[in-house]
């Protein structure tokens, strides 16, 4: 047997997914659009009447089997646009004519066959036999897809499958999704109690208590690495004259993501983002050399128009909030600071337990302002303080922002997916923009850089990732409740309240499990709810003035006096911050 690139597997198995589907339903019009390779295997946008399942699913799985079986030639045919149209129109296919007439002039228009009737519109290439293709995939689910992305188009059923080269990678990569499914923070977010979502605010989450605790904890994390680090927060409105955003640039780049309404005659936004407001107020003050760099940073609530389509969860939202920071800066401090930022960001992550990260640095893109000349000194800026880090990096040619290069950063959790936290965008056009100054040592009047930097970034975002990267079990400074106490028999109510009541006067967020239920279901709830600790209190205890002390995800028990609690509470609560600050 030939030997095939997995791409080529991939692309010859949509179409072998696209012939079962027409041969399992002979009797509709099935309309075939796209069929396209992604990571992990491939999917095909068709349209049919039928709307299919798990078991439509199962049976084109199998007739996919029997295809590959019957040994089907593969053939390829270069024709003309004339050609392919009537080909193509002979069967109805009105999503293929479509596009056949797009195909540019001058481009060769190509169609392979599967046996003697089907065919179907692909440059490839695709394997020489059907018998040629590994029977190591699986049909997973449909999504409805709109064609070509266009929400005024009719909407398709996509058929998602994943496809690899041995049943081993097939089997390990099912056992991935099945851990993955686990941590998905949806599930997680509703079951530990953390966050809601309800059509009254689409793709706009409402924090119960315990999700707020995770948050404001976040938050609090990060205003502790501020002082480290030399920020000032700042207060910034949320609703702006679309002057402050036509200065900015952002009114002609973005207000299709913007929320506009009208006040007193005068059109104002939501903002999308903080940076204009912290031009502003640098403008407002006459700063020095010796003021810089100036740190500004910014809780503010973001609102951004996303497309129904693209809205997951917490991981994209339209209303969220960055831990947002603008430093404005001299720029030959640019590689000091930057240096600065790397060691602000490892530090944190690796607090997280994040331990696998990337570093990607993002170039000029084709739409940009500002001159050349400019563009190259950023960028040789920003490399230059990669290279100081020591850390290793990779190119993504022409993704910078359209005002400025900038460094993003990827981190793994705890099942190996990269997510994007970290940025660090490098701009010489806003100061110019709102034509900011601060007086050099000379005594000359100097445009300042400004750094736009996001360490969590989105902290409703972060917040799903973190879920997922520790499958919902917080670790002891953030978790939402940090024990329960739980007494054996209601003799020693009075005890496990009293426990609680001193362990919460000291800062820990503790409840009390009084429920006439038994202690077989209360421990078992305890360890659903992902406690870092169930506190026990029996006749033992309460007269020996000891707990009994189990760790989540643990099987044994450990007694401890109250003195030892504390001092373990204690210990575990310093983890708050990062063991260089401590």
């Amino acid at each position: 047997m030939a030997k095939y690139e997995l791409d080529t597997i991939r692309h010859s198995s949509a179409h072998l997914m696209a012939q079962a589907v027409m041969e399992l339903f002979p009797t509709e019009s099935v309309q075939l659009g796209i069929g396209p390779v992604i990571e992990h295997g491939f999917y095909y946008d068709i349209e049919m009447q039928t709307k299919l399942t798990d078991e439509h699913l199962s049976q084109i799985e199998e007739k996919m089997k029997e295809l590959i079986k019957s040994d089907l030639p593969v053939v390829r045919y270069e024709v003309s646009r004339e050609e392919a149209l009537k080909l193509f129109a002979s069967r109805g296919q009105a999503l293929k004519l479509e596009l056949i007439r797009d195909i540019p002039d001058g481009e060769v228009i190509s169609y392979y066959t599967q046996g003697e009737h089907f065919f179907d519109l692909c440059t490839g290439p695709h394997v020489e036999k059907t018998s040629h293709l590994p029977q190591f995939f699986k049909l997973q689910h449909t999504a409805g897809a709109y064609w070509r992305g266009d929400q005024t188009r009719p909407m398709l059923q996509r058929i998602y499958a994943l496809c690899f080269n041995s049943k081993d990678e097939l089997k390990a990569h099912l056992r991935f999704l099945e851990e993955a499914k686990k941590r998905d923070h949806r599930k997680l977010g509703k079951d530990l109690g953390l966050f809601i979502f309800d059509p009254v605010a689409p793709a706009s989450p409402f924090f119960m208590p315990k999700g707020a605790t995770v948050y404001n904890g976040l938050v609090d994390f990060i205003r502790r690495l501020y002082v480290e680090y030399g920020y000032q927060e700042v207060i910034t409105p949320q609703v702006l004259d679309v002057d402050l955003w036509h200065t900015s640039g952002h009114y002609e780049k973005y207000k299709e993501n913007m929320y506009f309404t009208h006040i007193d005659e005068r059109e104002f936004a939501r903002k999308p983002m903080n940076c204009p407001c912290h031009m502003l107020m640098f403008s407002h003050h006459r700063y020095s050399y010796r003021d810089l760099p100036l740190r500004f940073a910014d809780f503010g609530r973001l609102h951004r128009y996303e497309k129904s389509g693209v809205v997951a969860g917490l991981t994209r939202v339209r209303t969220f909030c960055q831990d947002d920071a603008h430093i404005f800066l001299a720029s030959q401090d640019i590689e000091k600071e930057v240096l600065s930022l790397m060691d602000m960001f490892f530090t944190c992550y690796k607090h997280f337990g994040f331990e696998k990260i990337k570093i990607g640095f993002s170039t000029r893109p084709a739409q940009r302002v500002g001159s050349d000349e400019t563009w190259d000194q950023a960028e040789a800026a920003l490399r230059s303080a990669l290279d100081a880090s020591g850390q290793e990096y990779f190119i993504n040619e022409g993704d910078g922002a359209f005002y400025g290069p900038k460094i993003d950063i990827q981190i793994a959790d705890a099942i190996g997916r990269y997510h994007q936290l970290g940025t660090i965008q490098l701009d010489f056009q806003l100061p110019d923009r709102f034509d900011l100054k601060f007086t050099n040592p000379q005594g000359e009047m100097e445009r300042p850089v400004v750094i736009h930097r996001a360490l969590l970034g989105s902290l409703e975002r972060f917040v799903g990732v973190y879920l997922e990267h520790v499958g919902g079990a917080f670790p002891f400074w953030l978790a939402p409740e940090q024990a329960i106490v739980i007494p054996i028999g209601e003799n020693h109510l009075d005890a496990a309240r009293k426990l609680s009541r001193d362990l919460t006067i000291k800062g820990y967020r503790v409840r009390v499990d009084d429920r006439n239920e038994s202690m077989g279901k209360k421990t078992r709830e305890a360890q659903t709810s992902k406690t870092p600790f169930m506190l026990v209190l029996g006749d033992n205890e309460v007269n020996e003035g000891t707990v009994s002390v189990r760790r989540y995800g643990e099987m044994k028990s450990d007694v401890l006096v109250r003195t030892d609690l504390l001092a373990l509470f204690d210990g575990l609560s310093l983890e708050r911050l990062p063991e260089k600050f401590r």
